[in-house]
């Protein structure tokens, strides 16, 4: 596992460095654009090797392909494809690849005051939260790891802190020693609607989770839950959703897709495209010409 205190200073928020590796391995190493205090990488080792060390963060790694192994606690560990690794803050270990092919991973470091302060809100203690087990086999725990880390990679601030809060949570509550009480009931619906109708307005500029939580007066968590509950869908994706319609209704009216997806907030057309298709079933340029029967814009 790598560690983020052994590098030089790293990027500023979004940005990434290359890390130098050898023949047929690869490595990118950047701080999270949205949620300030995580650190990311992603890589693909064959003879690299770490030396031992102990990182200041958590390490939540998801191994993709390939084994790692790694000595932690005394004993030697290894991690396939599908296993995460939970390595609390500063457990001395190290890393290296358990098979010839080598290993690929994803992995989230997140700052003692981030989880902390999600440990906080799900009901945990006032201590710093310990995962009881450093490898588990868990698809759930792969399946959050691996969203939280491809939304950082994509770019999307309400995305990418969305799935981050949602994956720390999740494995608090998955694996966490102490034990989290319950969730507890469900906020009222005004709440809900307050964020919905935010989305709504500020598709081009919309505002971060925490921006989001504080307005309706809620926590993160708190938020999320209801969200989902009340709509079926958490922010970022009925912020997309939000996003289709007003594009719909700009191609409609004949604006070319192009235009169309600037206006309603996405990044680019192909970003539209993305989205246009997973909820039309067609791409944009298509949908036009057959709505507005002719050539239509590309």
């Amino acid at each position: 596992m790598d560690s983020p205190r052994a590098r030089p200073p790293g990027p500023p928020p979004g940005a990434s460095a290359a890390a130098p590796t050898g023949p047929g391995e690869a490595a990118r190493y950047w701080r999270h654009a949205a949620v300030p205090g995580v650190d990311l990488l992603r890589a693909r080792y064959v003879t690299h090797r770490y030396a031992r060390h102990a990182h200041e963060t958590y390490t939540l790694a998801l191994i993709e392909a390939g084994v790692e192994e790694f000595r932690h606690d005394g004993s030697l560990l290894r991690a396939g494809p599908g296993a995460v690794a939970l390595l609390n803050p500063e457990v001395v270990h190290t890393g290296h690849a358990g098979i010839p092919e080598g290993w690929s991973y994803r992995v989230l470091y997140p700052a003692v005051s981030v989880v902390r302060a999600v440990s906080a809100e799900l009901g945990g203690g006032r201590g710093t939260p310990r995962f009881r087990e450093t490898v588990v086999a868990d698809p759930r725990s792969a399946r959050l790891v691996r969203a939280a880390h491809r939304a950082a990679e994509q770019g999307d601030p309400l995305a990418s802190s969305s799935l981050l809060h949602a994956a720390l949570a999740g494995l608090l509550r998955q694996h966490a020693g102490g034990g989290l009480p319950p969730a507890g009931p469900l906020p009222g619906r005004p709440a809900v609607r307050q964020a919905a109708g935010l989305l709504q307005e500020r598709l081009t500029d919309p505002p971060s989770l925490a921006e989001l939580a504080a307005l309706t007066g809620l926590g993160t968590y708190a938020l999320l839950r209801a969200f989902r509950a009340e709509t079926g869908l958490p922010p970022h994706a009925y912020l997309n959703q939000a996003r289709v319609r007003e594009a719909r209704r700009l191609l409609d009216q004949g604006v070319p897709p192009a235009s169309a997806a600037a206006e309603a907030g996405f990044a680019d057309q192909a970003h539209l495209t993305r989205h246009f298709k997973r909820i039309v079933g067609v791409p944009p340029g298509g949908y036009q010409r057959a709505r507005l029967g002719r050539g239509g814009a590309q």
